[in-house]
This record gives C-alpha cells, sequence and structure tokens, in this order.
C-alpha cells in the first residue's frame, strides 16, 4: 500500500514537473524572440476571421507598426509565415495538458473528469491577476472557440449514442414523471431565485437561468452506478431514463427560451403567443421529427455505406449524421447541441450491423478518440471565460448559493412522481442532482445572447452557474452511493 502510494505520488509529481517544464520553455522561447525582434508582438490569433473578431487584433491605424509587420510577413520565407497557426497549437498544448492533469488529480480523489478540466480551466484564464498574461489570447481565439463548439456537438451526440430509445420505452411512465417533475420544479425556483438576484435584469435572463437548471447529466449518474454495479437495479433504470427524457425536455426548454430571446431581441421587449407557439411547435417538431424520420431511413443509409469499401465509411456516416442535424437545428434557429443529440439517438446498432459483422467497431468506439481530443477543449474554455474577481463579491456568492440549494431541492421533487413504496425514492431524486457539462453547455449558451447590448448571462451569472454546477456535481457520487447501498442494508433486513 506504501509503495503504491509513493509511486502515485511520484507520477504526479513527473506530470506537475513536465508541465511547469514545457511553461518554462514556451516562456523562454517567447523571451528570446522579443529580445531578437525588440518589436512589440500583436496577438494574431484571430487574424484570419478579423471581420467578425474585432477585440483581439488592435486598430491598425491607432498602431501603424502593424502595417510594416504584415508586410514583412508577406516576404517571409514557407514555413516562417504567420503564427496564426503556432498559436493555436501552442494553445491546444496547454489545454490539453491542463485538462489531464486536472482530470488525473479529481480522479484520485473519485470526482469526475471534467471538474478537474473546468477547475484547471479557471486557473490558467485567471494567471492574469498574479501578473501573468501568456494564456489571455487562448480565450479569445477564434478557432480554438470553434473547436470547443464542436467538441460539445460530439459529447451530445456521445451522450445520444449511449440512449436508446428502447431503453427509454423500457421504463415506461415512470421515467416520464420523474423526468417531468424534475423539469418543471427547478425550472420554477431557478426563475423565481432569479427574480430575486437580479430584479433589474430582463424576464428573459430570469426564464434562461431557470433553464439552466432544468437539464440533468446523465453521465455522472451513470458513472455512479456503474461505480457501485447497480446499473440493472428498479430505481438505476428509472434514473437513467428519466435522466434521459430530462435532456430531451431540457434541450426542448432551452430551444424554445433561446428562440424567444432572440426573436425578442430582434424585434422588440414584446413577443405574442403565436411566435411562442411557433417556437414551441418548431422545437417539438424538430426533436420528434428528427427521431421518427431518422428510424426509417437510417437502415437504408447505413446498407448502402455497406457496400463501399473504403475504410473509415461507418465512422463518416455517423459524423455526417451529426453535423447535418446539429446543421438543420441551427438553421431553423435552435442550438446545434439538439440536432447532436437527436443523431445520436437514431443510430442504434442494429441499423449498422453489417458493419460489426464484418469485424468493425461500434460507433461509440469509433467517436472515443475524437471526443477526448475535442470534448476538453470545451470545458477548459468554459473554464477560462470564469471571472475569479467576481467570486470576492458576495451578492454573486450567495446568488450561487441559493441557486445550488434550489437546483438540489427541484430535483427532489422528482420522488413525488414514484407511487411504488418499494422504490427508493430518495436516491432517485438524488440521482438527478448533478447539472455537470449541461449546465455549462446552457451557461455558455446564454453567455453569447444577447438582449440589446447586455448579454444574456453575464461575467458574474456565469460564475455563479459554474459554482452550482460544481456544487451539484461534487455531492452527488457520494449522496448517491450512501442512499443505494443503505436501501439494499435496509431491504436486507
Amino acid at each position: 500500500m506504501r509503495i503504491s502510494r509513493i509511486r502515485n505520488r511520484f507520477s504526479l509529481a513527473v506530470l506537475v514537473a513536465c508541465g511547469y517544464l514545457l511553461y518554462t520553455m514556451i516562456m523562454g522561447v517567447s523571451g528570446a524572440l522579443s529580445q531578437s525582434e525588440n518589436t512589440t508582438i500583436v496577438p494574431q490569433i484571430d487574424s484570419a476571421f478579423s471581420s467578425t473578431s474585432t477585440d483581439i487584433i488592435p486598430d491598425q491605424q491607432s498602431h501603424p507598426e502593424n502595417s510594416a509587420s504584415g508586410s514583412r510577413d508577406e516576404e517571409t520565407p514557407a514555413g516562417h509565415g504567420s503564427n496564426e497557426v503556432s498559436d493555436v497549437l501552442l494553445g491546444l498544448i496547454v489545454i490539453l495538458l491542463a485538462a489531464k492533469l486536472g482530470g488525473d488529480l479529481f480522479e484520485r480523489f473519485k470526482q469526475p473528469a471534467v471538474l478537474g478540466e473546468l477547475v484547471l480551466g479557471m486557473i490558467i484564464g485567471n494567471m492574469v491577476l498574479v501578473g501573468v498574461d501568456t494564456f489571455e489570447p487562448f480565450k479569445h481565439s477564434l478557432t480554438l472557440e470553434v473547436l470547443a463548439e464542436i467538441g460539445v456537438i460530439i459529447l451530445l451526440f456521445s451522450v445520444g449514442l449511449e440512449s436508446t430509445l428502447d431503453e427509454m420505452m423500457k421504463v415506461g411512465a415512470a421515467a416520464f414523471m420523474v423526468a417531468t417533475f424534475g423539469v418543471i420544479a427547478p425550472f420554477f425556483l431557478g426563475w423565481g431565485v432569479a427574480i430575486l438576484f437580479l430584479p433589474e435584469q430582463s424576464t428573459y435572463v430570469h426564464i434562461f437561468i431557470g433553464a439552466t437548471l432544468t437539464a440533468t447529466s446523465v453521465g455522472i449518474t451513470a458513472r455512479v452506478l456503474k461505480d457501485i454495479k447497480k446499473t440493472q437495479t428498479r430505481e438505476a433504470k428509472i434514473i437513467l431514463g428519466a435522466a434521459v427524457i430530462d435532456d430531451i425536455m431540457g434541450l426542448v426548454i432551452l430551444a424554445v427560451v433561446t428562440g424567444i430571446i432572440s426573436a425578442a431581441a430582434a424585434g422588440g421587449d414584446s413577443i405574442g403567443s403565436g411566435q411562442i407557439f411557433i417556437i414551441v411547435a418548431k422545437a417539438v417538431g424538430f426533436v420528434v421529427g428528427a427521431i421518427f424520420i431518422g428510424t426509417k431511413i437510417m437502415p437504408g443509409v447505413f446498407k448502402v455505406g455497406s457496400k463501399f469499401k473504403v475504410s473509415g465509411i461507418l465512422l463518416s456516416i455517423a459524423l455526417m449524421v451529426c453535423f447535418l442535424l446539429a446543421y438543420l437545428a441551427n438553421m431553423i434557429g435552435l442550438a446545434p447541441i439538439v440536432g447532436a443529440f437527436a443523431a445520436g439517438l437514431i443510430l442504434d446498432k442494429v441499423y449498422y450491423k453489417d458493419f460489426t459483422d464484418r469485424g468493425e467497431h461500434h460507433i461509440e468506439e469509433l467517436i472515443e478518440p475524437i471526443a477526448i481530443f475535442l470534448v476538453p477543449i470545451f470545458f477548459v474554455e468554459m473554464g477560462m471565460k470564469v471571472d475569479l474577481e467576481t467570486f470576492g463579491h458576495t451578492d454573486i456568492l450567495a446568488f450561487a448559493g441559493v441557486m445550488t440549494v434550489a437546483a438540489i431541492l427541484g430535483k427532489q421533487a422528482c420522488s413525488l412522481a414514484i407511487f411504488d413504496k418499494t422504490i427508493n425514492r430518495i436516491a432517485i431524486g438524488l440521482g438527478m442532482i448533478p447539472r455537470g457539462e449541461v449546465g455549462l453547455i446552457f451557461a455558455a449558451i446564454g453567455a453569447k445572447m444577447a438582449i440589446g447590448d447586455k448579454p444574456v448571462i453575464d461575467s458574474g451569472t456565469y460564475s455563479a452557474v459554474v459554482i452550482m454546477v460544481i456544487i451539484t456535481t461534487l455531492v452527488t457520487p457520494p449522496l448517491l452511493k450512501n442512499s443505494l447501498l443503505r436501501g439494499i442494508k435496509s431491504m436486507k433486513k
């Protein structure tokens, strides 16, 4: 045991030392470049997107030396041109290293790796507070932001792949009622908390914060159930089925709320009931339509695809379906993640049996390496956008605390939907608590939306949501494990 502990500590020390060594090397190269050129280096990570991202590149009229540097870039030999690619590569190195260090640290304490990615992102995103501004360009890089967006699309696609329509049908009415109660109660509690702490904000902001509390992170709950080997219990089946339905409801609510906010931002402060009905019908119709049509045509698509001899056709078809539905969702005014989740739901293993029969991996296995690369970028980026200075404001901390209580109590309403006394109702309520990646996705979308010149989710509110996500994710594993194991002991007695 002692040798194992020493080995683990030594491994962690080596990882930290490697990270510090890499950081020192980067700083040394940057310092050498600045001394040799003796010029002011302007961050140009997003220069290729300057038409849409003007907050990164200073105005060349106010900095005439930029024009000169630009002309020099044109004359530079191949291989020594624009620093854009090298800056993005450096950003990926830092982000992936932070993700793995943070994930490893938190998993050693039996916590989800996603929290480590988020916390390390918060640290490197706020290094400017201690005088280190090296990582600031990464927070504004459009290229890294696009990679993060693709990462969250892949994440929701993976969640959809793990959730089959057959499993949802098996748990039936119980899971549907649990999910319904678990969406309605947090939504209105979050709405009320937002009114209490943000009275000066628009009603649309209050509604969006309510929507942020609705969905459950099915991945975190599923992991806890697997760890304690209770995935086949009735409670586990209801929790997982309800969490999937909960996610669908939450995504529909997100689609409706974002549609209402977008319509209000474009046409004024008021929006008619007819427009709201259209937005609701659009969101529900897209999800139901995608699932219905997809289940009808996907077997034929995979049958045709199986005739191709080129390698990687199964993965290519899966990604094309994912990106197509994400694109269509975005085109009709919904969040792309709604389409990605629907794409995962319709890709049943039975449809591509011809591929697996000849020895190819399942789509979940093919997608995993892509997710390992892209998904951590999203969470580290989300952490980097947290302003730790806002944590010093007592009103934001109070807002986060009350929001967390509302998030926890709201999911306990799920137990009211269970009438069978032989089922552990408390465990079901606890299993629905974690917001995890879903809460962060909602907050990220709100931070990019604006009403007038104000974001729906400002920096203070975003920090409060992050605190809520961290706490609900941390408390769920021990509480759920204790409740399920205690329930089994009481049944044996």
